[in-house]
């Protein structure tokens, strides 16, 4: 079975709204994957749904863990067993005496939700209704680039969250002790010198060279969870999710009254999974803050997670402690001594005219390198700066 020519016909439209519920769910999807699947539709046919889903899958999918929410979307929008129904519609709308099968991932089902659904489910606004997957005006994204994350609504947060999880974050390179060879090293790598030696008689053509490696700096994240804290740390834990997976030397740890290791959950590749155990492990969320106690249990069991001196630690926290502060002084002093550098984050720096009052900022300030703003998409982008000048100083 061939699909004809893809300039007539409802084809292109549908293979284009299929993309649009990828790009929805955070798969990346232009013009030219598009144009590539259409061609490979063509090639492969329609008489082997398989081969057809695997046709999309290898040139719209670009990333491991993208394949489940693909599978997940395929299988939704393409599940009527008669082809030239199921593809006259953007989105497929749940059939009668059929039973809706409910997507396992958030961002599968807002996906897949009508346009119509969408705008019964969000207020309306004055301004022109924002969704991901158009053309927003730069007024738009400034609006959205500069607004407070506790200040969104619940659609406008789902977009922020979107675009959070594309923003990178670069540690900066250190160099290490562990030398490797390289054409413009500082010392002579003797091992390689002999062996070149012994096959020219002795001699020796070229003088091998060893230099200092260098690798990111290892990374110590304490994301408080407290209760002023709930919206921040959400946005937060997905921006780390997807910005530090290149990093082989992490820790996500988050604190209220009582410290939680979320390692294991970003071990996971999808965010929507990261989030779900996230909200398995942690106990107190939204509760108090006791950073002191956290920190008590960091020095007595996770010590070793913090390596020797080169450790970066991100500190996420308002600085509204309800803890001993004889206990938080006493816990920061070591955490400052067993670290290289600890960049307090702090969303109340949103205020020009902020002042560390509560006991729990004042040790905070007194104890943290530096602090930086982090309550909106432009002060994630430029943390990377931050800590760059950071390590600098």
């Amino acid at each position: 079975m061939q699909l004809g020519d893809a300039r007539h016909g409802k084809w292109p439209q549908n293979m284009v709204g299929f993309a649009r519920a990828l790009r929805r769910a955070g798969v990346g999807v232009d013009s030219r994957k598009i144009s590539l699947a259409i061609e490979c539709a063509q090639i492969v046919g329609l008489a082997n749904k398989q081969d057809f889903e695997y046709a999309l899958e290898s040139v719209l999918v670009s990333h491991q863990h993208e394949r489940i929410l693909f599978k997940e979307l395929f299988d939704l929008y393409f599940k009527d067993p008669k082809w030239a129904n199921q593809l006259l519609t953007q989105m497929l709308p749940t059939q009668e005496g059929k039973k809706d099968v409910k997507p396992k991932r958030a961002r599968v089902n807002d996906a897949m939700r009508p346009k119509d659904a969408l705008s019964m489910a969000t207020p309306k606004q004055n301004d022109d209704e924002l969704e991901f997957d158009a053309a927003m005006t730069a007024s738009d994204l400034s609006r959205l680039r500069q607004a407070d994350f506790n200040s969104l609504q619940g659609h406008e947060y789902q977009l922020v969250q979107r675009l959070a999880q594309e923003t990178p974050l670069n540690i900066p390179k250190v160099p290490i002790r562990r030398k490797r060879a390289m054409p413009r090293g500082t010392v002579v790598h003797w091992p390689k010198l002999l062996q070149k030696a012994s096959t020219h008689d002795g001699e020796s053509l070229t003088f091998p060279l060893l230099g200092a490696q260098r690798k990111p700096l290892p990374l110590l994240v304490l994301i408080d969870i407290s209760g002023s804290m709930e919206r921040y740390a959400r946005m937060l834990l997905s921006f780390l999710h997807q910005s530090t997976q290149h990093l082989k030397s992490r820790e996500i740890m988050a604190f209220g009254t009582e410290l939680t290791d979320l390692s294991p959950a970003f071990k996971t590749r999808d965010v929507d999974e990261m989030l779900a155990q996230t909200n398995v492990l942690i106990k107190d969320f939204a509760g108090g803050t006791r950073l002191g106690h956290a920190l008590k249990e960091l020095h007595q069991q996770h010590a070793k997670k913090l390596i020797s001196k080169r450790t970066m630690v991100l500190l996420v926290s308002d600085g509204l402690d309800t803890g001993d502060a004889k206990e938080l002084e006493r816990e920061l002093e070591w955490l400052k001594r067993s670290t290289r550098k600890i960049l307090w984050l702090n969303p109340l720096l949103r205020f020009d005219a902020y002042e560390p009052l509560a006991k729990g900022a004042i040790l905070l300030n007194r104890f943290a390198d530096k602090s930086l703003a982090i309550h909106n998409l432009n002060h994630l982008k430029n943390l990377t700066q931050g800590i760059e000048d950071l390590v600098k100083a």
